[in-house]
């Protein structure tokens, strides 16, 4: 890989004032609402297609629509539609109401967010997408947490908690198969180093929810559910378990609740329809805003940003954990700036493997350190797909879930001490390699 020049600073001025107008608005007045995040998404867009006036404008449009047009910055659109479509025909025939009864029926009121991160958890692991858990299981975490005590952005918190647990370990997840493939190991071997870093943020994640929630009591008594009701959800989670794609999970989630919302009268053909477009219509704001995001991206990396980032990370980097470090620190910056986890290790990848070759990092240790840090910033930004997905649907600020963001935060920090005692210790193992791999150097 050639290296990457220099770079641009002020290429990266995009992303400061989109920061700056956001979070410092909301500082400012003390509500993050005041300033939608769409308005200031659109005057990024302007302050970016402004910039490097030795191209012309035109030019700049065209490198913009191409990012825009990135072919997963659509498809989280196409997810963001068809999960708003779903949610709306689901709670039109009732799937909401009979499983949050199903849920305080059978689950003890301190286990609720418990209960909800280990099913996202599975959920991601089988789907191997973060943005389609949280846009399937968030309904059901806005609607426990209005039936009882529980805040609603904990309930969110532990959602997206629960779908970066397995964007980061599925084998099925682009996140991995980025990881993996830019750093030259295998699946499997990847999944069992990254597992046994992230396993203790899972454990601490459920014990803290419970924590957290033991002395909340339900204001709802136990009441009738139907079974008939829920199988939308059932369904969805069960073709989850089955790996199948996220688009064909959630079509199949929409026909499922219509065909039963019909038969049990709940909806007629024209009001099933007509749901559809006003569960649509909900989601199409996050919608652009990926899509606006994807374009300003795409002018960041032109005007030299990436680079940057890319040239600031490895300057320094002197010693082994050093460079685990620096290939920690060169997906997180490059994930602040793209928003995008899977983006990010497909930047940062080719660079990361080649300092892994330099410094004798086992790729499946680099691969993990990718992965790892890729989605404990996602699952940080109050602007990534997750957070956006979930905030839409719970009609609160992406902001007021970052306080409980227990899962991502302890997997950075998990992630953080197996750099600084190098766990798991591979050194030994360096025999059991992929074929053709030693010590992370081609033979």
């Amino acid at each position: 890989m050639k290296k990457a020049g220099k770079g641009n600073p002020w290429a990266l001025f995009p992303l400061i004032a989109f920061l700056l107008i956001f979070i410092g608005s909301g500082i400012a007045t003390g509500d993050f609402k005041k300033v939608p995040i769409i308005v200031a998404v659109v005057i990024t867009a302007g302050i970016a297609l402004s910039m490097n006036r030795k191209v012309p404008f035109m030019e700049k449009v065209d490198i913009f629509t191409k990012g825009a047009g990135n072919p997963n910055i659509i498809l989280m659109a196409i997810i963001f539609i068809l999960a708003g479509a779903f949610s709306g025909t689901a709670k039109g025939m009732g799937a909401v109401d009979s499983t949050v009864n199903l849920a305080l029926n059978f689950v003890p009121q301190n286990l609720l967010m418990v209960g909800i991160f280990v099913i996202a958890c599975f959920i991601s692991l089988s789907m191997g997408t973060s943005t389609g858990t949280v846009v399937a299981l968030a309904p059901i975490g806005v609607a426990l947490s209005a039936e009882t005590d529980i805040s609603i952005a904990l309930a969110m918190a532990a959602v997206i908690g629960g779908a970066m647990f397995g964007d980061n370990l599925s084998v099925i997840s682009d996140t991995t198969i980025a990881a993996v493939r830019t750093q030259g190991t295998k699946m499997t071997d990847k999944f069992r180093v990254n597992f046994l870093i992230v396993l203790p943020a899972a454990l601490i994640t459920a014990l803290i929810l419970g924590l957290l929630t033991a002395g909340h009591e339900s204001a709802v008594t136990s009441q009738e559910f139907s079974l008939l009701k829920v199988v939308p959800y059932l369904g969805v989670l069960a073709a989850a378990l089955l790996g199948m794609n996220v688009i064909i999970v959630l079509s199949g989630g929409i026909l499922l609740a219509g065909i039963i919302g019909i038969a049990d009268g709940s909806y007629t053909i024209v009001t099933f329809l007509q749901m559809i477009a006003e569960g649509m219509a909900g989601m199409q704001t996050l919608a652009i805003i990926a899509i606006l995001i994807g374009g300003v991206v795409e002018i960041i990396r032109f005007n030299g940003g990436i680079d940057y980032l890319l040239n600031l990370v490895t300057s320094k980097i002197n010693s082994r954990r050093g460079a685990e470090f620096g290939i920690a620190s060169l997906v997180s910056l490059t994930n602040i700036s793209t928003a995008n986890n899977t983006i990010s290790i497909i930047i940062a990848g080719p660079l990361a493997k080649n300092i892994a070759d330099q410094y004798d990092i086992d790729p499946r240790k680099s691969s993990s350190i990718l992965d790892i840090f890729a989605c404990f910033i996602q699952g940080i930004i109050p602007y990534g797909g997750q957070m956006l997905a979930a905030s839409g649907l719970a009609a609160i600020s992406p902001v007021s879930i970052m306080a409980y963001s227990i899962y991502p935060i302890l997997i950075g920090i998990c992630g953080i001490i197996a750099i600084l005692i190098n766990f798991p210790n591979l050194k030994d193992a360096s025999n059991k390699l992929p074929e053709g791999l030693h010590s992370g150097k081609l033979k």
